[in-house]
């Protein structure tokens, strides 16, 4: 068969074991047809062969994204980027241009502020944010999403500025006043306020595996469709061509369908249903229609996203112990432990995959619980079950991945790199456990990395250089960093696997999808603290090119 398109003069890394190398590959309408030496593949070629001279640059398969959230990074390239400034004037100077440009939003939206986005001694609050914006409803988002800062026009606008009674986990920050500080944690506190937008919002229905309450109309649909491809083409021009998002209802996948339709869906995507702790357990039919419903290589569903706690920086992932600077708090869990385990029974009975959001120590283990108490029920199957982020870990879990077949599901750029940032609530004693991808791999569990963007840019690049380049913040802390082809495996093949997609991508043989990226250099060759400064020339999804610089 001639081939459509071949790639000679490349330094391929094809992540398959039995093959780790090649110089050349022959590609045939979506499928790889030969992987050899440029002679090899050379003499294949006729006449209406497309030709690309890698000249030297490295071809891998495509990036799998294994944790992102699509719909909320095409959205969040339209709103207040609080993640660009730093500093009181600049955010300041950013929320007024943007009031300026925008008369008619009915909330001014934010999102991606770092913690400590106004510097040392002074954190946000509903007071600074009516120095910025007196009149106007608005709301600045962590870079993590898990934690909102809101003014008193908005906190009055969404009845929470005398406070509100929420579920375990979520809370409005009060202070000596008896009003509101504007902190607010969690979904429920901050879902009031973002309910305030008159423009957007089902971008974050996923997030609390919701449908939108009153049908999208064909504009809205069309707008949360380019929404959408933007974050697709955000994607492609990092080399990502398979991706498995983190939040989803049903009509995130049909907006997803509609633009497959077109022909425009350029990333295989996983979508699931997301399980919260005030759903009944019946609610799981819908996640099982989405998984009946959903099945094709490029658009599928078929597992369920459940959070159990929250995040460091904040306060809410769920420790075994007290957090260092905070000994009487050890954060809060979001569901109860007879409730997770039933729902981590019930899922798997179903036969869906199921994630976890598990950040502290505590959360960690009861995901595991919840895994192990799901395979005594139901019994052996390939379940691939996985945890995601897994910041802190106890060192009595460590072997129960491995054990249990559970992926840990990390994002490199997630790892602090100064002892004031999350690392302040770890404190020294218990550090050796946190952000430990390399202590894990090495017991035999399956790692796969990722960005969880936009949380952090969706680089591969970047996470590629992160966990490679690793430093520790308190000196004689175990070495986390893992090698350069590790590390690949754990953005590709790995991914893949997570995906139950190795047969399909993740690596360059004979009989896969023609899923390719071509670096802008030879990486093997690239000084490590460079790697994150390189460009991908070239993306092909399904044979198709998708992005070319």
């Amino acid at each position: 068969m001639t081939p459509t398109l071949v790639f000679t003069n490349a330094s391929v890394l094809t992540m398959d074991p039995d093959a780790p190398r090649a110089t050349a590959v022959a590609i045939c309408g979506d499928r790889i047809t030969a992987v050899g030496t440029d002679a090899e593949i050379a003499a294949m070629a006729g006449p209406e062969t497309s030709r690309i001279d890698a000249k030297g640059r490295t071809l891998l398969p495509g990036f799998v994204e294994s944790h992102v959230h699509l719909f909320m990074g095409g959205y969040n390239e339209t709103v207040i980027r609080a993640d660009r400034v730093s500093g009181f004037e600049a955010l300041r100077a950013e929320v007024e241009a943007y009031s300026a440009a925008h008369p008619d939003l009915t909330l001014l939206l934010g999102q991606g502020a770092d913690y400590a986005i106004l510097g040392a001694g002074r954190q946000l609050d509903r007071q600074v944010l009516d120095e910025i914006c007196p009149d106007r409803p608005l709301a600045i988002m962590a870079y993590d999403f898990h934690t909102a800062w809101a003014n008193t026009a908005a906190l009055e606008a969404a009845g929470l500025l005398q406070g509100c009674d929420l579920p375990r986990g979520n809370a409005v920050v009060m202070g000596a006043d008896g009003k509101a500080t504007g902190e607010l944690h969690e979904k429920l506190a901050i879902l009031p306020v973002l309910e305030l937008r008159n423009l957007g919002g089902r971008e974050s229905l996923g997030m609390s595996g919701i449908e939108p309450p009153v049908p999208p109309t064909q504009k809205e649909r069309a707008e949360d469709r380019e929404t959408l491809k933007v974050g697709l083409r955000h994607a492609a021009r990092h080399g990502i061509t398979s991706m498995h998002n983190m939040d989803g209802n049903r009509y995130m996948l049909e907006v997803l369908r509609e633009i497959e339709d077109e022909g425009a869906l350029i990333s295989r995507l996983r979508v699931p249903f997301h399980l919260t702790a005030e759903m009944d357990l019946s609610e799981l039919d819908r996640a099982s229609a989405m998984t009946r419903d959903f099945t094709g290589d490029i658009l599928c569903s078929g597992f369920v996203k459940i959070f159990l706690d929250g995040v460091i920086a904040s306060g809410t992932a769920a420790m075994l112990d007290p957090y260092a600077n905070r000994p009487d708090h050890w954060g809060d869990m979001l569901f109860t432990r007879e409730d997770f385990i039933a729902a981590a029974v019930e899922i798997d009975k179903r036969g869906m995959q199921i994630a976890i959001h598990a950040i502290g120590d505590a959360a960690v283990r009861l995901a595991l619980e919840g895994y192990e108490a799901a395979a005594q029920a139901n019994g052996p199957r390939d379940r691939r079950h996985r945890i995601e982020h897994v910041e802190m870990l106890h060192p009595d879990d460590l072997g129960r991945f491995a054990e249990l077949g559970v992926i840990a599901s990390m994002q490199p750029p997630h790892a602090p790199l100064r002892a004031d940032e999350t690392t302040v609530g770890i404190g020294p004693d218990r550090a050796g456990m946190a952000y430990a991808w390399r202590t894990i791999a090495d017991t035999g569990a399956v790692v796969a990395f990722s960005s969880d963007w936009p949380i952090v840019p969706i680089s591969p690049l970047a996470g590629i250089q992160a966990a490679m380049t690793r430093q520790n913040w308190v000196a004689g802390l175990p070495d986390q960093r893992l090698t350069l082809h590790e590390v690949l495996a754990a953005y590709t093949c790995n991914g893949a696997y997570v995906g139950f997609a190795e047969g399909l991508t993740g690596t360059i043989r004979t009989g896969m999808k023609a899923d390719l990226a071509l670096l802008s250099a030879d990486i093997e060759n690239t000084a490590i603290d460079r790697i994150g400064g390189m460009e991908v020339d070239l993306t092909l999804f399904d044979g198709r090119v998708t992005h070319e610089r």
